[in-house]
């Protein structure tokens, strides 16, 4: 049974993991034979974001491993303690958080860096030729993992892909229900709520990166 590493980056799309995105990762590797192990950075939150109103809560802190928790039910590890070797592929599911937590694009766009471990993990994935998958925003560390000529896609958003594609990647327009392949790289990236209207559009895009990533595994 082929093992997927969930990399998560809190609770809530305004400051951490897109829990729709997150959830369907989970369903479509179980649904397709294989397991998987949740982990994220035990680090605090760029911010907290009220998701009825919309507005930052100011003073107001929380942790990306105890809110990625939430959606784990409690079954999950500080990303120091994730063994690549124990796993076949990696995945990435979108939300701001991806953005804000696990690297600063949102904050910083084009000049963005990823969170330490973070990106430790990540290119030791890249070093041992292992697949990954990468959805919504989270494309936007492909290039700062994979470097120049990296490809991916955000989807259709032109002021975005024009941002990534300054940093590197070679970014392809996709639509919401396809996915986009970097043969060399062993990346695969779906646009989900990047352009999905409702939960059954995103989920179109991801069970296709998670049947890809599992053949590849």
């Amino acid at each position: 049974m082929k093992k997927i590493a969930i990399i998560l980056s809190g609770c809530g799309v305004y400051d951490g993991s897109e829990i729709h995105e997150a959830v369907l990762t989970m369903l479509a590797i179980t649904q397709q034979g294989g397991e998987y192990r949740c982990f994220a950075p035990n680090i605090n939150q760029h911010h907290v974001v009220n998701h009825l109103t919309g507005n930052i809560e100011e003073g107001e802190t929380r942790n990306v491993l105890v809110e990625s928790a939430r959606i784990a039910r409690g079954d999950i590890e500080d990303i120091n303690e994730l063994v690549v070797t124990d796993f076949d592929a990696l995945v990435l599911p979108g939300g701001f958080g991806a953005a804000k937590n696990l690297c600063d694009f949102a904050i910083k766009g084009e000049s963005c860096m990823m969170q330490s471990d973070v990106l430790r993990v990540f290119q030791a994935f890249a070093q041992a030729n292992k697949p990954a998958g990468y959805i919504c925003i989270a494309p936007a560390m492909i290039a700062l993992v994979y470097g120049q000529g990296s490809q991916g896609t955000i989807g259709t958003d032109r002021d975005i892909a024009a941002q990534l594609t300054s940093m590197g990647l070679k970014h392809i327009s996709c639509p919401v229900d396809e996915i986009v392949m970097d043969e060399k790289n062993k990346v695969i990236s779906t646009p989900a709520y990047m352009l999905a209207g409702n939960i059954g559009e995103a989920a179109q895009g991801i069970n296709k990166l998670i049947e890809k990533l599992l053949a590849m595994a």
